[in-house]
């Protein structure tokens, strides 16, 4: 087994059951590698925990529970209002141990449908971060983020991260992103992407949304962009992430989208998984 690739994930207990089918889609598509799964939480209760730790018992995978939190006491009401887990994945650098230098960020509105260890193995050239940008057909959606965040890079999607910790523990502070939070709150949207996007886009070495965050609500738009040449086949064989951003997700009963049976069918064998580990009653 090779060294273990690092990914974190970020969540509260409502984001458990996804997480589940994510972690099942990453080791089904990548059978040769060996992972380390850093769960950064709040108020996860073991309980919870340990149904995250017989998947990742199951598929030999060591996983990291760490809890944390985020001393909001003396911000305004404004920086309150905000989940303290929106924090974490940006703080990781606060978080994990000293010997963890690198760490891939993934949601767990995710799945895995090919090989990441490029991703892993990515050069990112003195960068902090890496991330993929969800463009739309034109580059309509950088220039508006650009006028409202006043920023000049691409806007740059937080749901898959490369993150080099060594960076982040020197750069990334609370103290800046609840500056930024206070002085921009009008204009934040997404506060934890757009803090992403305003506070480090210049230190963010965009990847291939295609490959490394496809966006499934974009299908149209991709192939209207690629004039037809990214189709389902294509997906199939050169994206490594799919990311259902927005709603309603793939495990509500109102998603009836492409990509939605490809997520319930990793949903199912996770599930069935999960319930062949359970002991029987004598």
């Amino acid at each position: 087994m090779s060294t273990p690739i690092n990914i974190l994930v970020t969540l509260d207990a409502g984001y458990l059951p996804p997480l589940k089918v994510m972690l099942w889609s990453l080791a089904a598509n990548n059978r040769n590698q060996d992972f380390h799964i850093w769960l950064v939480h709040e108020k996860l209760t073991a309980t919870q925990i340990e149904e995250v730790r017989d998947l990742t018992d199951a598929l030999g995978w060591k996983l990291t529970a760490l809890t944390t939190k985020i001393d909001l006491t003396d911000q305004p009401a404004l920086i309150k209002r905000y989940p303290p887990a929106m924090y974490f994945r940006l703080l990781c650098g606060q978080v994990l141990p000293a010997d963890v230098h690198r760490m891939i960020y993934l949601d767990p509105d995710i799945i895995v449908i090919n090989d990441i260890t490029p991703l892993w193995e990515l050069d990112l050239q003195g960068n902090m971060l890496a991330a993929a940008a969800h463009r739309g057909v034109t580059k309509l959606v950088d220039n508006v983020n650009q006028l409202r965040l006043g920023t000049t890079t691409s806007y740059f999607n937080s749901g898959v991260l490369v993150i080099d910790v060594d960076q982040a523990r020197e750069k990334i502070h609370l103290s800046d992103i609840t500056a930024a939070i206070e002085t921009y709150h009008d204009y934040l949207i997404l506060p934890d992407q757009d803090v992403l996007n305003f506070l480090y886009g210049e230190t963010i070495l965009e990847i291939d949304e295609e490959v490394w965050n496809y966006d499934t609500r974009k299908y149209l738009v991709y192939q209207t962009r690629t004039l037809s040449k990214h189709d389902i086949h294509w997906v199939m064989r050169h994206t490594r992430i799919l990311h259902y951003c927005g709603t309603p997700k793939p495990w509500d009963a109102t998603s009836d989208s492409k990509f939605t049976s490809l997520f319930l069918n990793y949903q199912q064998q996770v599930q069935r998984l999960l319930a062949d580990l359970k002991p029987t009653e004598a």
